[in-house]
């Protein structure tokens, strides 16, 4: 760390262990230099003829916590709403416009906070959020810049991935009685018809790539909210039990997440029983489950800004019956098949050959007790033997600042890459549906399964819900 950089971050440690305050104005899970290597290798795609801008997320409108939007955090680390990030590609120079401070949340940096925030961030200056419109006029006819970068997909935030977001922006568009464009697509509006001297471009497809491979202090942070999903999961085995509800199983796994420091959800609890599991996102959680149900958990923390994503299927009463030891079985085999050929510089097509290969043996020699059973396994398999001759085959969607985060690419597997596998066998006739999720980390040789901590086969599943859980030592309030 450069000399002025650690000389910054020490005097406002100092002013704030004086002063009594604790809570942190700026993260310690990245350095300065890493956010400057994000932005330098920003400037490198836009050009010397070109700046980016980037909006943070608004002041949140209710009694909701304040959470960054990704793209913002990921340039900067800073958290502080209604700001602007400026990076000019003509001089390497960046700049964040601020809001004036605020006495009553006493957390974030405002404008006046300059030195401190070149200290911690790296950026070049700071400027009142305000200033920034004469800024750009001054840049239309002092400098060569001739097109502004700025994201024009969905603003990601709490809780919220770009392609549920997206969906959220249509949704809101198409109402008759709503109307309002996204908040993306207004602020590109807003740019064009203020400088029309400049062009406008898509700056998002610059970030994906980047966002694509991970930093290993990235990775640090994945795998602490891996580690919470996993243990929340497991928590929650060992409290099931007939007559609880499912929403009862959701608050325990939130406990443990906020319990060890996450910050929120990644996204809603899936905590589906019986009937509800046939429907991938349930997440009403209010049914009382019953003695033979299955039961799904997908559930995951935000740490830090940065997600897991893990699912587990088990039997309510804490044993495997017949049909549900027959079909999960076979699933697991096949999960396990995919699990086990995953490797890096290969491409999922092949991936899913290879793992096509042992599902088609274990179907061979599984005896199902239905024939609706067998159909269903059937399916199953012709869905992966279909995805192994298609070359834009995905094993699943990739993790990181989103459950669902962005990012393009069909090659092979590169160390760095984050994502998971799902694959669901459902048997509609009897609304029976079977998920589970690990999260794999791709090294340059081999795949780091994150979540192998966690109980897949039938037999740790039992011999873990034998345990005595939190639900049995804290019973409901009569």
């Amino acid at each position: 760390m450069k000399k002025k950089s650690f000389l910054c971050i020490l005097l406002l440690s100092l002013s704030l262990l004086l002063g009594g305050e604790e809570i942190p104005l700026f993260t310690s899970d990245f350095s300065p230099e890493e956010f400057k290597q994000r932005r330098d290798a920003l400037y490198d795609q836009i050009g010397k003829e070109a700046i980016a801008i980037i909006q943070s997320a608004p002041m949140p409108d209710s009694y909701v916590k304040f959470r960054q939007s990704n793209q913002f955090y990921y340039l900067c680390g800073v958290e502080t709403w209604n700001s602007t990030l400026l990076l000019d590609g003509s001089q390497r120079r960046s700049i964040i416009f601020l809001p004036p401070k605020r006495s009553v949340e006493g957390h974030m940096f405002a404008a006046e906070d300059q030195r401190h925030i070149i200290g911690m961030t790296g950026v070049n200056a700071t400027m009142p959020v305000d200033e920034m419109g004469e800024y750009l006029a001054r840049l239309s006819y002092r400098s060569s810049i001739k097109s502004i970068y700025t994201p024009f997909f969905s603003f990601e935030g709490l809780a919220m991935s770009r392609d549920l977001a997206s969906i959220g922006d249509a949704n809101k568009s198409a109402n008759p009685w709503d109307n309002r464009p996204p908040r993306a697509a207004n602020f590109v509006n807003l740019l064009r018809l203020r400088y029309p001297q400049f062009e406008v471009k898509n700056l998002s497809p610059i970030l994906d790539v980047m966002r694509l491979i991970k930093s290993p202090a990235e990775l640090n942070l994945i795998r602490r909210a891996t580690v919470l999903s996993g243990q929340a999961i497991m928590e929650c085995m060992r409290s099931m039990e007939p007559g609880v509800f499912e929403y009862e199983i959701a608050a325990l796994a939130k406990f443990v997440f906020l319990r060890n420091g996450a910050q929120g959800d990644a996204y809603h609890a899936i905590a589906a029983s019986g009937p509800n599991m046939i429907h991938s996102h349930y997440n009403a959680n209010f049914r009382k489950v019953e003695d033979g149900d299955f039961f799904i958990l997908d559930y995951a923390p935000d740490y830090r800004y940065y997600m897991s994503d893990l699912t587990r299927t088990w039997p309510v009463n804490g044993k495997f019956n017949g049909w549900q030891r027959e079909l999960y079985g076979f699933y697991v085999r096949c999960y396990q098949a995919i699990l086990k050929a995953i490797r890096p510089h290969e491409t999922a097509s092949v991936i899913i050959k290879e793992a096509v290969a042992e599902m088609k043996q274990a179907l061979a020699e599984t005896e199902f007790s239905k024939e609706i059973y067998e159909k269903a396994a059937k399916s199953f398999v012709a869905r992966f033997t279909r995805a192994s001759s298609y070359a834009g085959s995905r094993l699943g969607h990739w993790v990181g600042l989103s459950t669902h985060d962005v990012g393009r690419d069909s090659g092979p597997l590169r160390p760095g890459m984050v994502f998971t596998i799902e694959p669901a066998l459902r048997v509609p006739e009897e609304n029976i549906y079977i998920r589970c999720e690990d999260l794999i980390i791709i090294h340059d040789d081999h795949a780091e399964i994150a979540s192998d901590f966690l109980p897949l086969a039938i037999d740790d599943v039992e011999k873990l819900m034998k345990e005595e859980g939190l639900l049995q030592e804290y019973p409901r309030i009569k």
